[in-house]
């Protein structure tokens, strides 16, 4: 088991103890801007949908009941501009995380092969390619990448932490790119819905994918649109071959989705009044927190889109949360991302209102 995990990093979250317990010892309490985790309830409509499914004595399938299935496929062409979708062209997975840890090994990769993800970027990335003992390599712009043993590239836009979009041009430039040599995308859209001054746009619009799935696959999860983190409801959608062969491996290893939380995916993506209800609340957050940030002597960067604003204050990331911390103000480093956040720190507006405007007068 040692052999295993001597090959991942350090999980970056236990660093920021000692200065999660200077902001716990606020007069105020802590503001924990660190973590993008859900506060606001459940929809009542998924809980209900939940509950009546909670008698669910038997086993659930991996590839989830036909009605899961057509209330992905329906969102996908519905939300996405997807065109011609099936049963086959989807696949429920628990949470997105799980996914993209274990993907390369679901994919057969191991040493000698390259998975590629952004410079600045969500840490499973990496751990995924660790875990089979494939190399990760980071890239500012994947066309300019050897395309010699690279066999995963991941898209993540919007992106976690900065927020940036990839325009549709630029999306159908690397599909493009990426078919040319036979290198797999896989693009997390999980942020595809919180879009502030840009428009996300998913590989799988036609723009993008010229029509065809063929070497495409896009991540996405219900745990920010709909406050579903708790649930872990997520799905992948895209090349049928591709997704196929990961039904048949994830049936051998059990990977399956549980039937009361496949009941409230069905009704989750079926209703959109909620998803607008929740960004409204999310979008005043982040202009309470970006006005104060600023005023504050903070530089935003990209940050028009996602639950994030990439912030600083152009010194070492750890001076940043320290001396937030000191504000009872909890922020992750951006060097959790990648060396290149060194002199940055994100800011999650997924606290509560209140909380948020704690943060807000503390700054002010």
């Amino acid at each position: 088991m040692s052999a295993v995990s001597s090959r991942l990093p350090v999980f970056p979250w236990d660093k920021l103890e000692p200065y999660k317990k200077t902001a716990l010892s606020h007069p105020d309490g802590i503001v924990d801007l660190s973590v993008g985790t859900p506060v606001d309830p459940v929809p009542a409509l998924i809980q209900e949908a939940l509950v009546a499914a909670a008698d669910s004595p038997g086993y659930p399938t991996v590839w989830g009941t036909p009605a899961l299935r057509d209330a992905l496929t329906g969102w996908c062409e519905r939300r996405l501009g997807a065109t011609g979708f099936a049963h086959e062209n989807v696949l429920p997975v628990v949470g997105s995380k799980e996914l993209v840890a274990w993907l390369p090994t679901q994919l057969g990769l191991g040493p000698g092969d390259r998975v590629a993800y952004p410079r600045l970027a969500y840490p499973t990335y990496e751990v995924g390619a660790r875990l089979c003992g494939a190399e990760a390599v980071v890239y500012d712009d994947p066309t300019a990448l050897d395309p010699a043993g690279l066999k995963l590239l991941w898209l993540n836009s919007p992106s976690n932490p900065t927020g940036e979009v990839l325009a549709k041009e630029e999306l159908a430039r690397i599909v493009a790119w990426a078919r040319e040599h036979g290198v797999l995308v896989f693009s997390d859209e999980c942020y595809l819905e919180l879009g502030w001054e840009a428009d996300p746009v998913s590989v799988l619009h036609p723009d993008v994918s010229g029509g065809s799935y063929e070497g495409i696959v896009a991540v996405h999860s219900l745990s920010k649109r709909s406050n579903l983190a708790g649930y872990r409801a997520a799905f992948v959608a895209g090349d049928a071959a591709v997704l196929g062969e990961l039904l048949q491996i994830r049936k051998h290893g059990g990977m399956m989705t549980a039937a009361p939380v496949q009941a409230a995916t069905v009704a989750a993506l079926g209703d959109d009044a909620h998803v607008a209800e929740q960004r409204g609340r999310y979008a005043a957050r982040r202009a309470a927190l970006k006005a104060a940030l600023e005023a504050h002597g903070f530089r935003i960067e990209h940050s028009e889109a996602s639950l994030y604003l990439w912030a600083t204050r152009d010194e070492p990331c750890w001076d940043t949360v320290a001396y937030l911390a000191e504000k009872g103000v909890l922020v992750a480093p951006g060097d959790f991302y990648g060396e290149a956040g060194a002199r940055f720190v994100r800011v999650a507006f997924t606290a509560t209102d209140e909380r948020v405007e704690a943060a807000v007068k503390r700054l002010g």
